[in-house]
């Protein structure tokens, strides 16, 4: 009866869609035609990301890593520096003692034993708070050296500091080499010092820049929440010997404008596997494995090419739509990441999300699974509109760490089954679209 009845509703019920009509009122118990398929062609393989953006980015990155599939990663970054206060006051005969940049670690990617080397200058152009940057851009230095020194990273080590001890972080000496940073502040016009924006046209900001390392390395956070990252003056009154312990702190902090810019030096250090998909734009590598990078590194194209015929003159209703992917890796070194994203981009280079991704991730899927070592998202309603011939332009579907559309640059990376590649032991483990649908008609 409920068969009869919903049938009789789609014939009269000339206002509604007839992929719609009854259709989650329908169990797979119904004499319905319901099927499910995972033999659906997948185009899938790796190819470059220009860059993502990496304006206001929660923390910056500095370092170098060598990845044996990725290859080289090198890291810096560019960052106004705030006063603590306004309208300052050195005195009138301040003396410069020394001038430091203090780096708070907040966590790391890689091998944080390697001897890593930074440099450090001042900028010469200015940075816009509201204004956007990505990870490919630089903008001007003048040529003045503050510092340029070795380090290894110590993430959890406190560091002593006038018998108070303070949170591990990274000491950059930016009065080694010149004293130049340091009186150009403590001699500062009483103008310049009255309001940030005012000492911002005056000291526009700081690079600090890492050397590539050889092998191993690795990529370093750092917080800029917690009051430890800053530049600190310290200084004396020449005219008061006996005050000799003064010091001024001006902060990097989230109310900077900043930037992270990432060099994978083309990728000339990366695996034959990768470098075949992304340089020689092999794309029928993407048979035997993909790659994911973040940082504006490696994504992943797709394709259905077939999909729009699907139906075959039917009128078919999608019931469900998955796709999913599994890690490939069994080194645990590199932490897959956490969460994917998946975009559309049309013929003319424009970026969208999928309807699906309005449901909420919950739904939408992207989460990387630790037991099954597997992502998945769901692209029912996609799919139904492929079917439909509801979209007027043509797009392909990229899979990514990092969108180009947000501020968030992160390390994590990912090799994965390919679409006609299979795990040992590990049936359905290629990547794939399971689609459960019905026959309407």
């Amino acid at each position: 009866m409920l068969i009869g009845f919903l049938l009789l509703l789609a014939v009269l019920s000339c206002t509604k869609d007839p992929y719609e009509i009854g259709f989650d009122l329908l169990p797979p118990s119904d004499t319905l035609n319901v099927r499910t398929t995972d033999t659906c062609t997948v185009e899938a393989f790796s190819v470059r990301q220009d860059s993502v953006r990496s304006d206001k980015i929660a923390s910056l990155i500095l370092g170098s890593m060598v990845d044996p599939v990725f290859g080289k990663t090198t890291a810096g970054f560019y960052s106004q520096v705030l006063l603590s206060s306004e309208e300052i006051d050195f005195g009138k005969n301040p003396v410069l003692d020394s001038i430091v940049l203090q780096l708070a670690y907040n966590g790391y990617s890689g091998d944080t034993t390697t001897r890593q080397h930074l440099k450090v200058y001042e900028l010469s152009d200015d940075l816009h708070y509201d204004s956007l940057y990505f990870t490919n851009q630089h903008i001007a230095t003048y040529p003045t050296v503050l510092a340029d020194q070795d380090f290894v990273p110590h993430l959890s080590d406190s560091v002593s500091i006038y018998g108070e001890k303070i949170a591990p972080h990274l000491r950059v000496n930016l009065g080694k080499l010149t004293s130049y940073l340091g009186n150009k502040i403590l001699q500062a016009p009483i103008s310049t010092l009255a309001t940030n924006s005012e000492f911002i046209k005056f000291f526009k900001g700081l690079y600090v820049a890492s050397s590539p390392v050889s092998s191993k390395g690795a990529l370093l956070n750092f917080n800029l929440t917690k009051g430890i990252s800053k530049v600190v003056v310290y200084f004396h009154n020449g005219n008061d010997p006996a005050n000799d312990s003064l010091h001024y702190d001006m902060y990097l902090s989230q109310s900077c404008a900043r930037f992270v810019t990432i060099d994978h030096n083309g990728y000339l250090d990366a695996s034959q596997d990768l470098k075949q998909q992304i340089l020689n734009h092999d794309s029928a590598r993407g048979a035997e494995k993909m790659f994911l990078q973040g940082m504006g590194g490696v994504k992943v194209k797709l394709k259905f090419p077939f999909m729009k015929d699907f139906a075959q003159g039917k009128i078919v209703a999608v019931n469900d739509a998955v796709l999913q992917f599994r890690n490939d890796e069994t080194d645990t070194t590199y932490s897959p990441p956490p969460t994917l994203l998946m975009v559309r981009q049309d013929s003319v280079g424009r970026i969208g999300y999928l309807v699906d991704d309005n449901e909420g991730s919950a739904y939408f899927g992207g989460s990387y699974n630790k037991t099954s070592k597997s992502y998945s998202f769901r692209l029912t309603q996609h799919m139904q509109n492929i079917l439909q011939k509801a979209y007027s332009n043509h797009f392909d579907l990229y899979i990514m760490v990092n969108s180009p559309l947000t501020s968030s640059v992160t390390p994590n990376r990912v090799v994965l089954t390919g679409t006609q590649g299979q795990l040992p032991g590990k049936e359905s483990s290629r990547f794939q679209l399971k689609m459960t649908y019905t026959v309407l008609n």
